[in-house]
């Protein structure tokens, strides 16, 4: 294990300034969108209630059963057995689940729960919920847990976490070791490209809302919500092939590809279709 025993001072200031980002800004930008344009906070509630329940709930235990059973402590089967033997089919179906789970769980919240909200404003609504709530939890807890696990390693705490990793689910002492030095080596650049990534990913579940929301409105635009799960699918699949190795490119690359199909989903939704909707007013209440 790593010896690193001491997490610095501006290790916690960078952590305790991601949470305080990762968790205000998207509350802030719910708070300032619901005011500015008059929209119910239901809109954007469901996005949030909806990605916690189809991306948490529902599609992470299962995608982590069939593909990434180690992760939950289990024996690979003959299904990740197969998948790990076929790395890009691996990665091809762990970006189809978030792919077809998220944008499902879009469709089926604006045929429902916001089935009378017409207004073109609650696609975004929508977007600012599902991809803020998403900001909270992967960078936030995420943060706060970083904190949590930088307390114990600073007060001689984390040796019974390591110990007890050891004891029971050896195979990850390695994983707890890259977790300890993340934690060490956290810096500025670190927590400046974190939100930066998770900006394209904001703007990018924002420009699926809007496809979403206009398939749901118009039985010609039907082919919208494909067109959402394709783009969803594409850029986790690359994300995951970058995971597992077997593409080789920078970070910063990486960070490119996001980044063009984050602003791309989202401009060409905006100005495609959003802007050109000139017919739908704004209902009252939701």
């Amino acid at each position: 294990m790593s010896e690193i025993t001491h997490i610095g001072a501006a290790q916690f200031v960078w952590l305790a300034l991601g949470v305080v980002i990762s968790i205000g800004v998207p509350v802030a930008a719910a708070i300032i969108w619901k005011i500015k344009k008059k929209e119910p906070f239901l809109s954007i509630l469901t996005g949030a209630v909806v990605f916690l329940l189809f991306a948490l709930i529902l599609e992470k235990p299962i995608q982590n059963v069939l593909l990434f059973p180690t992760s939950l402590g289990l024996q690979d089967h003959s299904v990740s057995g197969f998948l790990n033997a076929h790395p890009v089919l691996l990665a091809l179906l762990a970006g189809l689940f978030p792919g077809v789970f998220e944008e499902t769980g879009r469709f089926i919240a604006f045929k429902t729960i916001l089935k009378k909200r017409t207004n073109r404003e609650t696609s975004i609504s929508y977007g600012i919920g599902h991809g803020g709530f998403e900001v909270m939890i992967i960078l936030g807890v995420a943060y706060l847990q970083y904190i949590i696990y930088a307390v114990m390693i600073n007060t001689g705490l984390f040796g019974s976490v390591v110990e007890q990793v050891a004891a029971q689910a050896p195979d990850q002492l390695g994983a707890v070791e890259t977790l300890v030095k993340t934690i060490a080596a956290f810096s500025l650049s670190d927590l400046g490209l974190s939100l930066v990534e998770r900006v394209f990913a904001v703007l990018f579940h924002i420009g699926a809302s809007m496809l979403v929301f206009y398939a749901c409105r118009d039985k010609e635009k039907l082919w919208l919500f494909p067109l959402a799960v394709f783009l969803h699918t594409a850029m986790d699949f690359i994300a995951v092939l970058y995971t597992l190795n077997v593409v080789s490119m920078p970070v910063w690359a990486l960070e490119c590809v996001i980044a063009a199909f984050g602003a791309g989903t989202f401009f060409a939704a905006y100005f495609l279709i959003y802007k050109k909707d000139k017919g739908m007013t704004a209902e009252t209440n939701a």
